[in-house]
């Protein structure tokens, strides 16, 4: 009965002892330093990055991965929720990538800015209990494998091309271009032989050329002293005692003459000339009446009434 009693006691003492190690260990252990709360958004895949993870910035280690979960308002997104001490300075400027611990392929998030000054981050406004977000942005190894990607795209479409190159019907068409190509070189090859006379002849075309430019050129000088001396003689001829305004003078004297003195004459010859006519007319109608009376002469006008061997005319009725 005594060993069993010692064996209970012993066995509580144990038990007690490993409580008393554990409480100490879980005191010893605690973190006392205040951390902020951020959170990253990403739809990339974070393969590799566990809870606790390290957060580094510029490769000093300041917080931990504390939470890992997707975004029920936005299928396929990603929060990750970190913690990070106070004194780290996070900005607006501040991104995060993904990095990896050697060969092991533990991932961890790497904070880092653009060089440029940024404010202090904020909470989102469209919700209330939302944290201040760091952008994730493609880490080193993801830039290479889209990079990766589009380099094997490009080069099964330049296999299609070297492929479809080498296709047994082109081989005939590439050989029948070369002898294109030949027949080609060969033609070009007499073409030096018949520019040589036309060669030859350009020096002298180029001299024949050198005669001609001076030639239009002393043209240009004549053409120039024409034209000065045709302004000379415009200004002369308007010029207000020139010719024109000497022969507007005179025609303003003679028109005054005329109005003066040749209108009134010739008004007066007009009116001589219209009597003379009349005269001429009556004479003419008497000679054709009595034509006796140019050698008899003019015969004496009737009498009148009431002049002597007046005669009344007799009536038709008598």
């Amino acid at each position: 009965m005594e060993n069993r009693s010692h064996a209970l006691i012993a066995g509580f003492f144990t038990i007690a002892l490993l409580v008393i190690t554990a409480m100490f260990a879980i005191f010893l252990g605690r973190d006392k330093i205040q951390r902020i709360p951020y959170e990253i958004v990403t739809s990339s895949s974070v393969s590799g990055l566990n809870l606790q993870a390290a957060v580094r910035y510029k490769g000093i280690k300041v917080g931990n991965v504390t939470d890992i979960n997707f975004n029920p308002k936005v299928p396929g997104q990603i929060i990750l929720r970190v913690e990070v001490i106070p004194t780290t300075p996070v900005t607006s400027a501040t991104f995060a990538t993904l990095a990896y611990q050697g060969v092991t392929g533990i991932a961890f998030v790497q904070l880092d800015d653009d060089k440029q000054p940024g404010h202090a981050l904020l909470a989102s406004t469209q919700d209330d209990d939302a944290l201040p977000r760091i952008p994730l942005r493609p880490s080193m190894l993801q830039n290479l494998e889209q990079k990766g990607i589009a380099i094997l795209s490009q080069t099964e479409e330049l296999t299609k091309r070297i492929n479809n190159l080498l296709d047994p019907q082109n081989p005939s068409s590439l050989m029948s271009t070369i002898d294109h190509v030949g027949k080609a070189a060969e033609q070009w090859g007499t073409v030096p032989a018949q520019i040589a006379p036309s060669l030859s002849k350009l020096p002298a075309l180029i001299d024949q050329t050198h005669s001609t430019l001076s030639s239009v050129k002393s043209l240009s000088v004549d053409a120039n002293k024409f034209t000065q001396n045709l302004n000379q003689l415009s200004s002369q001829l308007q010029s207000s005692e020139g010719p024109i305004a000497h022969f507007n003078n005179t025609l303003d004297q003679i028109s005054n003459g005329i109005t003066t003195e040749t209108l009134p004459r010739i008004q007066t010859l007009t009116s001589d000339a219209r009597s003379s006519l009349r005269s001429l007319n009556r004479t003419t109608e008497n000679l054709n009446d009595r034509p006796q009376s140019i050698l008899f002469g003019n015969s004496a006008p009737a009498p009148g009434p009431g002049e002597p061997g007046f005669v009344a005319p007799a009536s038709a009725s008598e």
